[in-house]
């Protein structure tokens, strides 16, 4: 512990001054602080997954798969066959919904069609209840 000492009145007695020596507080400080962090617990960031379990049979045969592919006009095809319209395309989702066992649509869009083309169709599949409904041919986007 430390004392400061002023330089004096004039006189040959250095005046004392009684100031705080603030060593002690701030390593008890310190103390407390690192006995705080080691005692938080450490936060697990876990995301809880229903997974299979076992090893599922192969289905016995592969999936049917139906192809819609959106042509750079906004021109619909079902399995290389023109849709004429909205309705058409309707009926034909419907036909999938109803399905005990859907097949796969692929939606296939062209690389210059409007985005509100494609949304009309994924949309419609979302609305009639097709589940198994993905993107492909991405890889000409990429560029």
């Amino acid at each position: 512990m430390a004392m400061n000492v002023g330089s004096g009145n004039g006189s040959g007695d250095p005046e004392v001054m009684m100031d705080i020596n603030t060593t002690p507080l701030i390593d008890v400080m310190l103390v407390l602080l690192i006995m705080l962090i080691i005692t938080i617990p450490i936060q697990t960031h876990a995301v809880k997954l229903n997974m299979p379990a076992g090893n599922q049979a192969a289905p016995l045969r592969p999936p049917e798969i139906v192809r819609i592919d959106v042509d750079f006009d906004g021109t619909i095809l079902w399995d290389k066959q023109v849709v004429p319209d909205r309705a058409a395309l309707e009926v034909k989702l419907k036909e999938i919904a109803d399905k005990p066992e859907q097949p796969e649509v692929h939606l296939r869009p062209n690389k210059l069609v409007s985005y509100k083309s494609v949304a009309m169709v994924m949309a419609t599949a979302q609305r009639l209840g097709v589940n198994k409904i993905g993107l492909v041919g991405n890889e000409q986007f990429m560029k």
